[in-house]
């Protein structure tokens, strides 16, 4: 029963979907834990957090893991906002820690902004992909 479950999840969700329910649930986990034990050195988002506090960068982080993660559900074509979302969010970060590192403030700054930068490159290329023609029912084959 549960493997047909599975099965079924993973034909409804397709990899695009995966992706989109896997990062958005992380995005939305990274944005609370900013909020209910942010990191203590901040210098590398000093840029961001003298404009826009911690706590308001947390919930945008929150809610567009939401957000991916209710467009996981969707067909190609109408799932693309996900996708958009959860690079969007990164760029500040990059851009950040970039400008720390730049500017001499933070020595790491490079370090955290390709982190952040390799992270969404999956996300950059599964937008891309085309997803495979889902069957109407499982197959026989299947063992149900």
């Amino acid at each position: 029963m549960r493997c047909r479950a599975a099965r079924r999840l993973a034909r409804i969700l397709g990899r695009r979907g995966a992706i989109l329910l896997c990062y958005g649930t992380v995005w939305a986990l990274y944005g609370y834990g900013q909020l209910v034990s942010p990191q203590p050195d901040q210098r590398g988002l000093r840029l961001l957090l003298d404009r826009i506090p911690l706590d308001a960068w947390a919930w945008m982080w929150i809610a567009t893991g939401l957000l991916a993660v209710v467009f996981s559900w969707l067909p190609q074509g109408r799932d693309a906002p996900g996708f958009v979302a959860l690079v969007l969010i990164v760029l500040p970060w990059m851009g950040a820690y970039a400008a720390a590192w730049i500017m001499g403030e933070f020595e790491r700054g490079w370090v955290a902004a390709l982190i952040w930068g390799v992270i969404a490159v999956p996300v950059i290329v599964v937008a891309g992909w085309r997803e495979p023609p889902r069957p109407k029912r499982l197959r026989a084959a299947d063992g149900h």
